[in-house]
Formats: C-alpha cells, sequence, structure tokens
C-alpha cells in the first residue's frame, strides 16, 4: 500500500515565490495547496484537512498572525510555520505566542524549511497519538522518565527535576540534534518572554547542564540569540 503524501496548506502573497516553494515542496513528496492571501487562505484551510500550514506574516485583507488565530481556532494541533521579512524579536515572539511551531526569516534555504516540516511533523504525530505520547526518553547514558520527574544516570540515585527542570529537558530531548527556539520554550514553560523570565531560562538551563555534565557525550549548547540544543555526541 502507498503511503499517503502529507498535505500542506502554503499562504503567500508572493505569486512567484509561492509557485516556486509549491513546486520544491511537491518535487520533494508533499501534497501543497497554495493560497494568495490569508482571506483566500482560511476558506481553503475550513474546506479540507492539512498536516501543516505555512503562512506568511505580511499579506493583504488578512496578515498571517490573524490567520494563525483562526486556524487555531479550528484546530489546535496543527503545526504552523511562519515566514517573514520581518526580524524584530517582538514580532518573532508574537508568532509564537499566537500557536506558531516555528519561524523562518526571508530569504531561507529551502532544504532548511525542508528539514523543519519533517522534524515538526514527526514531533506532532508522535506527540497526539495517545499510545505514542512519549514520557521517557534516553538522553545518552540518562534515563528521563518526564511522567515521575525523575533523570537517572547509571549507578547513581535518581534525581528529582522541579516540574520546570522536567519541562525544560523533555522539551530539549524532543528537540534533540535540533534548534528548541529560546522564545517558544518561554511561552510554553513561562507563559511569557520578558527579561526575567529569560534569566530564569538561563538558571534552569545551568542547572541542567550541572546534572547533565556526568556524560561528558551531553551537551546543551547555546546558539547566540536563537535558542538551544542538546546534543548526544557519538
Amino acid at each position: 500500500m502507498e503511503k499517503e503524501n502529507k498535505k500542506i496548506l502554503l499562504v503567500e502573497d508572493d505569486q512567484n515565490f509561492g509557485a516556486i516553494l509549491k513546486d520544491y515542496l511537491m518535487l520533494n513528496d508533499f501534497d501543497v495547496v497554495l493560497a494568495k492571501n490569508g482571506m483566500e487562505g482560511f476558506e481553503k484551510f475550513k474546506k479540507d484537512n492539512y498536516d501543516l500550514c505555512i503562512l506568511d506574516v505580511m499579506m493583504p485583507y488578512k496578515d498571517g498572525y490573524t490567520l494563525a488565530k483562526e486556524i487555531r481556532e479550528k484546530n489546535k494541533e496543527i503545526p504552523i510555520i511562519f515566514l517573514t521579512a520581518k526580524t524584530m524579536k517582538e514580532d518573532v515572539l508574537k508568532g509564537y505566542k499566537v500557536g506558531a511551531d516555528d519561524y523562518l526569516n526571508k530569504p531561507f534555504d529551502s532544504e532548511v524549511l525542508l528539514m523543519k516540516i519533517k522534524a515538526i511533523i514527526q514531533r506532532k504525530s508522535s506527540e497526539t497519538k495517545p499510545e505514542n505520547v512519549k514520557f521517557e526518553f534516553q538522553i545518552g547514558q540518562f534515563h528521563l522518565n518526564s511522567k515521575l520527574r525523575f533523570l537517572t544516570f547509571p549507578g547513581q540515585e535518581p534525581i528529582k527535576l522541579s516540574p520546570k527542570e522536567n519541562e525544560l529537558l523533555k522539551m530539549l530531548a524532543l528537540y534533540e540534534d535540533d534548534l528548541m527556539p529560546r522564545e517558544l520554550a518561554l511561552t510554553k514553560i513561562w507563559r511569557d518572554d520578558n527579561y526575567f523570565t529569560s534569566r530564569s531560562m538561563d538558571v534552569y538551563i545551568a542547572k541542567l547542564r550541572k546534572y547533565l555534565k556526568e556524560d561528558p557525550k551531553v551537551e546543551v549548547l547555546n546558539i547566540h540569540g536563537e535558542g538551544f540544543r542538546l546534543v548526544v555526541h557519538k
């Protein structure tokens, strides 16, 4: 039986760019429906089932943020990626607050977008299937049970993590070898992104690094201005 292609709603007001991106994604085995503005995008969203939405931010009639809010009212789980020429931190944060899973600044490498799409769809499918809800993670020699909040290292007493330590390490583990955006972690775990919550997260990252130093192959990298990346060296 042939595997069904994942379906993407692409909403982009630059018709040339939209057509090129649609063709590229279809060459990589995605079914793509292209809409040229937010109003048309929402109409198409209501009429079909999609696995992921890619939304331009700056569009006539209805911008990407407004469209994302409307999509979220209909479907809380569907992944959303924003494409934007705007690089202000406030705009990125606004995107995450309306439910974005990721954010790409134009111009971007199409291969990076493709990798993000595949990673997000894979992550979402494992999160949303009840039988596959993941709460146990192997991080190098460490074992994390996020349900019990225990971090275990062979031959040592388990560490009982605080709720925020647990959520942060779980998110890092879900994003292993990929960038965990700072703003996304702050809005999901701290429900806010300001100077104080940002400093608080840095303190928690330092605590996690202290716990994880028992295994020299495990490292939490700071990606300057972007976020963090959990790496397990081979």
